[in-house]
């Protein structure tokens, strides 16, 4: 009897000592789910702060701005000093926050941006209220519309950074499971000693999701970012489960949302570029119809009136981004009529395109930068009559793909300017002004891209000084276009 009671002892030592070992992995995975726990979810807030500042510094600031100087609010009445403040807090924050020294040094780039922002817009306030002219205010926004690019830039470099600090912490995150592993093993072998029942428990109900959250682990920090774990059932795991797999849905999320927004930003660009194409000719439209007006010619004032109506119908077109081919050739029908009169000694024309294509789709306004730059570019600039010529066909029997193409008789490229057109329409210029000789290629071209993608090259140039030139670009038949049916 005395020696089942020391049996029983022993026993009962063996299984405390037993419960004590086994509850030191759980222990020290909840202490680690924890900590990944609050880094994961600082990351997240960071990089959601750092998008939303970004997004005001970028787009709310140089609108408000903007607003101002055109009348639209009162300096009293305008929200840029709460969103600077918006801004300044969510960066004080991040630095109190946040330990990666990267990260800081980043977030400290973009405080100093920050202040020449504040700065630039004070002094912009302040000479707006002491009277400048419009000009030194766009100029000045302009200025400012810098900082805040720059500052965005910075911000993204942020969120690359805290993206890539997520990935170390999976790599700890996975460094952890093998530690846990490592330990589980121990303690199986000591349960084996014990109990084969003991082992088969343990093994069971610990070392599969240890197992599971490994891949996972390893899923993630490879960039695979759809993969998501069970949750195993285990109350010490089920938080470091949870946990791992709402970081991958919002590292996910986030990135998406990222890409969604630059795409978005490059979309409002290609617009703000349209739009800044068209005041000039609106300008010497109607300089060119009250000077019809004044000679008495009647017939001409009612048909270049006529043509310039139809050029601002179709260019508008009830805010659809597509029209049909047809539209399109009536568009730069209408804004070669305009010029014909304009241009009447030096001007001749002509239009040739396929009957059956007229109904099919396309981005629309993307020939008359190309007739216009023929125009003023080269027709302009020569000696003689100017022969224009627009051609749309089908590039091959099967009626896959149309090719639109523009040439002129006129002055040309010199192979010298013709390389740096080519290199300017690839990469874009530093200098505006260099940009501004080519601006209508350069922004059908970056339409062409944003809205086709890999199914067009973009434009094609060919030309000769003296000869003239040839602008071409082929897209798919509307049935093949991927995108931008659904805006039409």
């Amino acid at each position: 009897m005395k020696r089942t009671q020391s049996l029983r002892k022993t026993l009962l030592i063996t299984y405390i000592s037993l419960l004590f070992i086994t509850l030191i992995p759980s222990i020290y995975s909840v202490i680690v789910s924890q900590i990944h726990t609050q880094q994961y979810t600082q990351i997240i807030s960071n990089v959601s702060t750092a998008n939303k500042i970004s997004s005001i510094a970028k787009e709310d600031i140089p609108s408000e701005l903007w607003n101002i100087i055109c009348g639209k609010k009162e300096i009293d009445e305008a929200d840029h000093n709460k969103m600077l403040d918006e801004i300044s807090t969510g960066l004080s924050l991040m630095l109190i926050t946040n330990n990666n020294e990267e990260s800081r040094g980043k977030l400290e780039v973009a405080n100093r941006a920050y202040t020449t922002l504040r700065r630039n817009v004070d002094m912009l306030i302040l000479q707006m209220k002491k009277g400048s002219l419009v000009t030194q205010n766009e100029a000045t926004l302009d200025e400012i519309r810098t900082i805040t690019s720059l500052f965005s830039d910075i911000m993204q470099d942020f969120i690359v950074t805290e993206i890539e600090a997520a990935s170390q912490t999976n790599r700890s995150l996975r460094n952890t499971s093998i530690i846990l592993t490592a330990i589980q093993i121990i303690i199986t072998v000591l349960a084996i000693i014990i109990s084969i029942n003991s082992f088969i428990t343990v093994s069971g109900a610990i070392q599969k999701p240890i197992s599971d959250m490994e891949k996972l682990s390893t899923k993630v920090a490879n960039g695979d970012l759809t993969a998501r774990i069970d949750i195993p059932h285990v109350n010490e795991l089920n938080t470091l489960a949870e946990n791992l797999n709402t970081m991958a849905e919002q590292i996910d999320v986030l990135i998406k949302k990222n890409m969604e927004e630059q795409k978005n930003f490059q979309k409002a660009e290609m617009k703000a570029l349209q739009a800044q194409i068209t005041p000039h000719f609106l300008y010497n439209t109607f300089d060119t119809i009250v000077w019809l007006a004044e000679e008495e010619h009647t017939e001409e004032v009612v048909k270049i009136t006529k043509a310039f109506s139809d050029f601002l119908r179709i260019s508008l077109s009830r805010g659809h981004e597509w029209i049909t081919i047809s539209q399109e050739l009536d568009h730069i029908r209408n804004y070669l009529t305009i010029q014909k009169i304009r241009y009447a000694d030096i001007l001749n024309y002509e239009i040739d395109a396929d009957d059956s294509l007229m109904e099919l789709k396309i981005i629309k306004l993307v020939l008359q930068p190309l007739v216009e730059n023929a125009i003023y570019h080269g027709i302009k600039n020569k000696r003689g009559r100017g022969e224009l010529k627009v051609s749309v066909h089908y590039t091959d029997a099967l009626h896959s793909r149309i090719n639109f193409t523009v040439s002129d008789n006129g002055a040309g490229f010199t192979e010298e300017r013709l390389g740096q057109v080519r290199n300017e329409l690839r990469t874009g210029a530093q200098d505006s002004e260099k940009l501004n000789s080519v601006y209508g290629l350069y922004n059908v071209n970056k339409k062409l891209k944003l809205y086709y993608g890999e199914q067009t090259e973009g434009i094609i140039i060919e030309s000769e000084a003296g000869k003239g030139s040839r602008i071409s670009f082929s897209i798919p038949a509307a049935g093949e276009i991927t995108q931008g049916a659904e805006n039409v």
